[in-house]
């Protein structure tokens, strides 16, 4: 889980900040980025919840890739919505290392 943290580290904090301005922007056009949101929450609470150790994230990352689309990124949004799917879809990827 080492590669995770790596990944987490570099990306939480600009998730935190991108994911409600995503949401507001994009959320009546994407619905499913209210839903992206929420599971993020759920990550980032287990997250500042077990904070020495990687919580299971296995139904959250799973739920993620189910809405996404596998972080299929939508052809008319901007490119800070690209940023998060692609930030997600790297902690996914590093979770499961």
């Amino acid at each position: 889980m080492t590669r995770f943290n790596e990944v987490k580290e570099k990306h939480l904090s600009k998730l935190v900040m991108y994911v409600p301005v995503v949401e507001r922007v994009h959320g009546g056009h994407h619905p499913e980025f209210y839903e992206v949101r929420k599971v993020f929450n759920e990550i980032q609470a287990k997250l500042e919840a077990k904070e020495t150790e990687t919580p299971d994230l296995s139904q959250e990352f799973a739920r993620l890739r189910e809405i996404t689309g596998g972080y299929t990124v939508p052809g008319d949004v901007c490119e800070t919505y690209e940023a998060v799917y692609n930030m997600l879809a790297e902690l996914d990827r590093a979770y499961h290392e």
